[in-house]
């Protein structure tokens, strides 16, 4: 499909899903080189990061890595509220621990700050974040993005979890909003 519209919004192809899939592949590459030897637990946060989590961590070959799951949320529509909220809380002791945390897109930076906030007081040995997508230009505060697979531009983005209004998750390409 070249175009989609999902609810009151068109869409166009912005990337398909092989070069997605090679910046995937490279992005595990390097974290299986990096983090040899470790026990990482790979943290993926919800809704958004499902996708590409599933899709990465096929590839990791590291043993004794784990995976958890916290959803956290600061978007409705297609802006952010300027505010995060914790909705499903994480539950692993993570003391000591490499902490690799798993995010569909880095845009503002204001929810993984304030996730990065959070895992500091659990005293980690250390915590990495992995993006599939990367806005450095939208990025609001100074936060870390030591893996990412794609850096983008300031569009609003769906597919490969990315969604508008709960659509659009499912979708293997990425697209951007028409203007």
């Amino acid at each position: 499909m070249r175009t989609i519209t999902l609810h009151d919004k068109t869409f166009e192809l912005f990337l398909e899903a092989p070069i997605i899939d090679r910046a995937i592949g490279e992005m595990a590459g390097r974290i299986n080189r990096e983090l040899a030897g470790s026990n990482p637990l790979f943290l993926v946060i919800l809704n958004g990061a499902f996708m590409f989590a599933s899709d990465l961590l096929k590839r990791i070959t590291i043993p004794g890595s784990e995976v958890s799951f916290l959803k956290i949320a600061s978007y409705r529509g297609t802006a952010s509220e300027g505010s995060v909220r914790e909705l499903i809380g994480l539950e692993h002791d993570v003391t000591g621990r490499t902490v690799v945390i798993l995010e569909d897109v880095v845009d503002s930076g204001k929810s993984m700050q304030y996730l990065l906030e959070l895992l500091v007081q659990r005293k980690p040995e250390t915590v990495r974040v992995a993006a599939l997508f990367f806005k450095p230009k939208a990025l609001t505060c100074q936060i870390p993005v030591d893996y990412y697979g794609l850096e983008l531009g300031n569009d609003f983005i769906i597919g490969r979890g990315l969604d508008y209004d709960g659509l659009g998750r499912n979708l293997p390409d990425l697209y951007k909003l028409s203007k």
